[in-house]
């Protein structure tokens, strides 16, 4: 018995030896991509961004995306990010404020704008002028954006109507989405008549179209900055950062059909 109980045991700890270098390998592994943190609405340009730097020097980075302010909030708890790229400048200042990024060399990456949709097929130009009717864009329908709450492109949304004096109505007819690209499917799949989205969102679905750019006035700049953060440390940071901000990533952002490339400093 007490054999059996010897073999047990050793069976025991090399079971645990190999799970123990199985966990090492797969953190040798995570190690080797740049670990990006990017709002939602940057996927389809970084993607591209990244699937190019990894042609050019077989190094890719593991993009996660989501809302910035989700983002931001888990860049403050630890989590291992070597960059955070935001949809909104607040959230990035926010972390300057604690000393999580390295506001130094801190950039304003891109520029966009928030522009009205509906479905293609139902697509006419519409004037975004103060008090333009809202009610014959809905008809019995409701407006579909981000929630404004939470989200950069809904507060911007909210901004703008407010200048153009119809969010007081717009409001009790709006369906509010966990995200711009949530409101974008809710036009694209006719569950919407209109929405408020960013100008590369409507670029990128065939079965939406354009039909009002809100004018610059009615928010405040819509920019989205990068930054490493404070304790990166992974050797292909600084190299992912550089490619993002140098003239080869230019055409990867243009061709989105919606950015702005911005090569200022902070603002």
């Amino acid at each position: 018995m007490d054999g059996y109980k010897w073999f047990g045991g050793l069976l025991s700890l090399a079971a645990a030896a190999l799970l123990s270098g199985l966990s090492a390998a797969s953190a040798r592994a995570q190690q080797r991509d740049t670990i990006i943190f990017a709002a939602a609405s940057l996927k389809n340009t970084l993607d591209a961004v990244n699937r190019q730097t990894r042609k050019e020097t077989d190094k890719k980075a593991a993009i996660s995306y989501a809302a910035s302010s989700a983002l931001a909030k888990q860049i403050e708890q630890g989590a291992p990010a070597q960059m955070f790229v935001s949809a909104d400048v607040d959230w990035m200042d926010d972390l300057a404020w604690m000393i999580l990024i390295r506001a130094d060399t801190r950039s304003n990456l891109l520029g966009n704008r928030i522009v009205l949709i509906a479905a293609k097929d139902k697509a006419a130009k519409v004037d975004n002028k103060p008090g333009f009717d809202l009610a014959k864009l809905l008809g019995n329908g409701r407006w579909a954006m981000a929630n404004v709450d939470v989200f950069p492109a809904g507060r911007f949304g909210k901004a703008a109507l407010q200048s153009l004096g119809v969010w007081a109505s717009a409001s009790k007819r709006t369906a509010q989405s966990e995200n711009v690209r949530a409101a974008l499917l809710r036009v694209s799949r006719g569950k919407a008549p209109v929405g408020i989205v960013y100008r590369m969102d409507a670029a990128s679905d065939p079965n939406v179209a354009s039909i009002g750019i809100f004018p610059d006035a009615t928010h405040t700049p819509i920019i989205y900055p990068v930054a490493p953060i404070a304790n990166a440390s992974h050797p292909h940071a600084a190299a992912f950062f550089a490619y993002l901000r140098s003239d080869r990533a230019t055409p990867l952002f243009e061709a989105q059909g919606g950015f702005t490339v911005l090569r200022q400093g902070r603002s």
